[in-house]
């Protein structure tokens, strides 16, 4: 177990870096500089290329990466391009934001799309498991912005109940956000639960045909017994890569969502910080999404380990 983890933490390390590598090519291979987006079209030569010189961007692109890489290493991440202030602190704002939508999304959505998944698996090719899995692969077809745009229409237009964006700024208080983040959260749910449900109602079918499974109901254990001892564990497996994926994609910031509700979170910062080329903020960004992202597949293959006692009790070699 130890020399497993040993390499998922090495593969880890490198998959941030190359995360910032790229991420750090991209905007650099941009049209313009935060020196050319805060001066505007009409500034001079000489305007642009002084502002240019007092944020830093005058030197080589290896040299200012590494720079800002050895400061990183060492929890310094800079000052913003733009607003001057602290990256840490604008994108921690962000990020509490982001965490509250993402820890709504996950707590409903999870829960929710495993109840479907083992309902839909335990009753395969009936209603129920023909309704569940319709409404599943309606949400992995309809895109979240569409789910979105009609969640607005229906519950702020035809039925105010929620507001339709979020008026609240980036430093908006729980009581401030907390009526305006349903309607993210519903469409975020749409979309998570889809891809989980779809998963999960696999698993069920494959665990309900295997031999384990036959014995332990041949051998009379109540059914219960049977779908949570025997079965529930089993078809968690393959789905705990797919909730850990999902997991890392709302914390890291879902833009689209985030864009048409106007939410303050890690995804509206990171659209403005890309108009603005304000890359010390992107790079931030980054680091936090890729170990997001990483961080939650270790848990997975750490709650695998747990559930699978082939992996926990190896056969040994001979």
């Amino acid at each position: 177990m130890v020399t497993f983890f040993a390499k998922r933490l090495g593969w880890s390390v490198f998959t941030v870096l190359l995360a910032t590598v790229l991420v750090f090519s991209a905007i650099q291979s941009l049209p313009g500089d935060a020196a050319s987006q805060l001066l505007g079209q009409n500034a001079t030569p000489s305007a642009v290329a002084t502002m240019r010189q007092q944020l830093g961007l005058d030197e080589p692109p290896v040299s200012r990466f590494f720079t800002w890489l050895g400061k990183a290493l060492h929890g310094d991440f800079g000052n913003s391009l733009v607003g001057g202030g602290s990256v840490a602190g604008e994108v921690g704002s962000a990020l509490v934001n982001t965490s509250l939508l993402a820890g709504i999304t996950i707590v409903i959505g999870i829960l929710l799309s495993l109840v479907l998944g083992l309902v839909a698996g335990l009753t395969r090719d009936r209603w129920p498991d023909i309704s569940i899995s319709t409404l599943a692969l309606v949400g992995m077809s309809v895109p979240e912005f569409v789910v979105a745009t009609v969640l607005v229409l229906l519950f702020s237009i035809y039925i105010p109940i929620f507001p339709a964006v979020v008026i609240a700024g980036q430093n908006a208080s729980l009581a401030e956000l907390l009526p305006s983040v349903w309607l993210p959260a519903g469409a975020l749910i749409c979309v998570l639960a889809a891809y989980i449900i779809r998963m999960m109602r696999t698993s069920v079918i494959d665990v309900m045909d295997s031999e384990f499974v036959r014995t332990a109901i041949l051998k009379g254990n109540s059914t219960s017994r049977v779908v949570f001892k025997h079965l529930l564990p089993s078809a968690m497996l393959p789905t705990l890569n797919v909730i850990a994926m999902n997991i890392a994609w709302l914390v890291g910031g879902v833009v689209v969502v985030e864009s048409i509700f106007n939410y303050p979170g890690i995804g509206t910062l990171m659209i403005r910080s890309v108009q603005t080329r304000d890359l010390p903020t992107i790079l931030l960004i980054t680091v936090m999404s890729a170990l997001t992202y990483v961080v939650c597949n270790l848990l997975a293959d750490f709650a695998a380990f747990l559930l699978n006692p082939r992996l926990r009790y190896p056969r040994s070699s001979k």
